[in-house]
């Protein structure tokens, strides 16, 4: 296809821009230059000029299986004419359920139920809501305590923010929700710095929950959520047996935990969820993003089985009859759940989770070739997600590894950047000469960088 047939005529002057408040985004700077993208497919999105842009990371962390897959759009398509809405409140259509099994059989464990809303951000909050109030219904009542993590990133949803630890996203916003306490994150470029995989230093710090159990007492925490890689604030992998750790001192001490995959979920690491890739069974998982590709906002909270039951339980012991008051209008949508259905069928026919595997090695090597490069500090890689810090310039954080953005887009490859931290997750689909062409790239970006 010439590239050049995708340009479209839009006027991109900034008094046409003006009414779009973005999101996480240097508003005044993008509207002097805007970098708009105007179509997509497979591995490349395309400029309104015209130009392939290498996706570097899956859109935004979502795309797993690529753009514009025939089998999405036409699921999409058909659910859209045949049932355009349908309310989950004492009502229902057959494909959420479908779905909620689907994602009930896809993860390994114990996980009997699940709970649709939109994103990433409600899927936190909803998972924080089930957490307290599943010890409420239990008699526990005194345990409504969160302890999230330093650097953490669990959206931008009041309980999001209230246990993330990014300073950015909380400070702006007054106290947040009470009786929330933070662990360390696990990042040293001193002791970590160029780590293949999982580092091996680090797992004390997971005991540093033992110590926030100390302060409070273990009857005041309801539960503990940590991205089991910590993926928005600059892939933070986790120290070798450090989620297990967590896991072992949550049982001690009648703690949900509560994994975050909406990142990690559905191939990232070469596995359905990271659950499965460290052998580690939480509570309650929270995913979005890659459940429908991308291509519908849709996210989900699965849950471990005794969880559903105790709240279905004490219901009918107290004669009430709604048993968890939450949700959310499009909970389940039907056209988001076709997206999900066929989603999970193009992962299952083309076997994504494994090449991610299988390519997870090369994936390795390619991103630890930038050590010694100019400007990097760190490369942190697992699965099939990289990251590249930059040393920052002095007195100017961000605006290193902002510029490489706007380089990169120029010269035809997507990135993600996080303060100096350039993030890397390719769609699922891609082949080992397009991580070629990210590496050469990023790689001339870098050297002309100052």
């Amino acid at each position: 296809m010439d590239p050049k047939a995708a340009a479209i005529d839009f006027d991109s002057s900034p008094n046409n821009l003006e009414a779009f408040w973005m999101p996480f985004t240097w508003n005044r700077r993008f509207k002097q230059h805007p970098l708009l993208l105007a179509s997509a497919k497979d591995m490349h999105y395309t400029s309104v000029d015209g130009r392939p842009i290498l996706d570097g990371t899956a859109g935004l962390w979502c795309c797993n299986a690529g753009h514009g897959r025939q089998k999405i759009v036409e699921a999409v398509q058909q659910a859209v004419a045949r049932l355009d809405f349908a309310p989950t409140f004492q009502l229902g259509h057959p494909l959420v359920f479908e779905l909620a099994s689907r994602l009930t059989n896809l993860v390994p464990g114990n996980f009997d139920h699940v709970f649709f809303c939109n994103s990433g951000s409600e899927a936190v909050d909803s998972a924080l809501k089930i957490a307290l109030a599943y010890h409420r219904m239990r008699g526990d009542a005194a345990r409504t305590r969160l302890i999230g993590r330093e650097r953490g990133y669990h959206g931008v949803g009041f309980g999001g923010i209230s246990v993330g630890g990014i300073v950015k996203n909380r400070m702006f916003f007054g106290p947040l929700i009470n009786g929330v306490d933070h662990l360390p994150h696990t990042h040293s470029l001193e002791h970590n710095a160029f780590s293949r995989g999982q580092p091996d230093w680090g797992l004390h710090l997971a005991d540093e929950l033992e110590r926030l159990v100390a302060l409070h007492d273990a009857s005041t925490i309801a539960a503990v959520i940590v991205e089991p890689v910590a993926g928005s604030t600059g892939v933070l992998v986790p120290p070798v047996g450090y989620l297990q750790r967590l896991r072992e001192i949550c049982d001690k001490h009648g703690i949900l935990l509560i994994f975050d995959e909406v990142i990690t979920g559905f191939g990232r690491l070469g596995k359905g969820f990271a659950t499965e890739y460290f052998g580690v069974e939480p509570d309650l998982i929270t995913c979005a993003k890659g459940l429908t590709s991308g291509t519908i906002p849709m996210g989900a909270v699965i849950c471990r089985k005794g969880i559903y039951e105790t709240f279905i339980d004490a219901a009918d012991s107290s004669g009430g009859t709604i048993e968890l008051f939450h949700g959310y209008t499009y909970t389940g949508h039907p056209v988001a759940a076709a997206a999900g259905l066929a989603t999970l069928e193009v992962y299952k026919e083309e076997g994504l989770f494994d090449r991610a595997a299988e390519l997870s090695g090369y994936w390795e090597d390619a991103m630890h070739s930038f050590k010694g490069e100019k400007h990097v500090i760190d490369v942190r890689n697992i699965g099939m997600v990289g990251a590249i810090e930059l040393e920052p310039r002095p007195g100017k954080p961000t605006e290193r590894a902002y510029d490489a953005f706007v380089k990169c887009f120029e010269k035809g490859l997507m990135i993600r950047v996080t303060g100096d931290i350039i993030a890397l997750s390719p769609p699922l689909i891609i082949e080992k000469a397009q991580i070629d062409e990210i590496v050469d790239t990023l790689r001339d970006v870098l050297q002309h960088l100052d």
